[in-house]
C-alpha cells in the first residue's frame, strides 16, 4: 500500500506487501524490498537499498516506567544516499544516516541518533536513543550502545561489546545525577565480550582486549585488559591512527 502523497524517484523500485505512509520521500535508483514500512516523515536519498521487512521511521514507544525515553515526537528519519537497510532492521523516527551507512540484518537504531559516513552497523546490534556514531566506524554483530553515549570517527566495536549508562541499576533517584553513557574517541577499539561501565571514557586509540571489565577510564593510546581492567601497555606504534594509510 502506497498512500497518495509519497514522492517515488525514478527508477525506484518496490517489493511486494510494502506499506508506505503520507509524506515519505524516496529518491532515485532505490531498490525497496518486501514487506518494507516506511513511516510518514522519511526521506530516503539516492541508491538506497533497503531489504525484506525493513522498518523505517518507526515512533518511540514509552513504557510507564521509562526516565530516557521522551513523550515528544522526533522528527522522521533520514537515510543517505547509497545507505544499505538490512532484513528486519528497524530505523526509528529522528535517527539521520549519512551517505553510505550500513545497518545489517535485526539491527535496531533508536531515536535521536545520529549514524557518520561509511559507517557499519552489525548484525543484531542494538543503538540505543540519543547516540552519536561517527563515520568511517565498526560496530559489529550483536554490540549494544547504551543510550547517552557517542562513538567517534574511525573506532571500532568488536561483536558482544556491552556498554551501560546507569551505575544504580535502577534504583533510586540518585542514578538520575551520574546517568550518562560511554565515550569512545577517535580511533579507540574495544575487542569481543568487553563490558563498559557508565560514564567511563575511552581515550584516541585507546584499546580495550577482549572480555575486559572497564571501571575507569582509558588513557589514549593505551591497552588495557582484565577484570576489572588494568594499563597493559602502550598501543604499538605502527597500530595508531595516524600512522594508517
Amino acid at each position: 500500500m502506497i498512500r497518495t502523497k509519497v514522492i517515488l524517484g525514478e527508477n525506484t523500485v518496490m517489493g511486494e506487501y510494502c506499506v508506505i505512509e503520507d509524506d515519505v520521500v524516496i529518491g532515485k535508483n532505490c531498490a525497496i524490498g518486501h514487506h518494507v514500512v516506511i513511516h510518514s516523515g522519511t526521506k530516503i536519498c539516492d541508491n538506497v537499498r533497503i531489504d525484506d521487512y525493513a522498518c523505517i521511521g518507526k515512533l518511540p514507544m514509552k513504557a510507564a516506567s521509562s526516565e530516557v525515553t521522551s513523550i515528544e515526537k522526533p522528527e522522521g528519519a533520514h537515510i543517505g544516499n547509497s545507505c544499505i537497510i538490512g532484513t528486519n532492521a528497524v530505523v526509528y523516527a529522528g535517527c539521520f544516516l549519512e551517505k553510505d551507512v550500513m545497518v545489517a540484518d535485526l539491527a535496531t537504531v533508536r531515536e535521536n541518533v545520529l549514524i557518520g559516513e561509511k559507517t557499519i552497523i552489525g548484525r543484531g546490534v542494538a543503538i540505543e536513543n540519543h547516540c552519536t556514531i561517527g563515520a568511517f566506524c565498526k560496530i559489529e554483530t550483536n554490540a549494544y550502545i547504551s543510550a547517552y553515549s557517542s562513538v567517534e570517527d574511525r573506532c571500532f566495536v568488536a561483536p558482544g561489546v556491552v556498554t551501560s549508562n546507569d551505575n544504580y541499576a535502577g534504583r533510586t533517584k540518585e542514578r538520575f545525577k551520574a546517568f550518562k553513557g560511554v565515550t569512545v574517541r577517535k580511533g579507540g577499539r574495544i575487542g569481543a565480550g568487553a563490558v563498559i561501565l557508565p560514564g567511563r571514557e575511552i581515550g584516541e586509540d585507546g584499546f580495550v582486549a577482549a572480555g575486559s571489565v572497564v571501571t575507569r577510564d582509558v588513557p589514549a593510546a593505551v591497552i588495557v585488559a582484565g577484570s576489572p581492567s588494568r594499563q597493559l601497555r602502550n598501543v604499538p606504534e605502527e597500530q595508531l591512527l595516524k600512522n594508517q594509510e
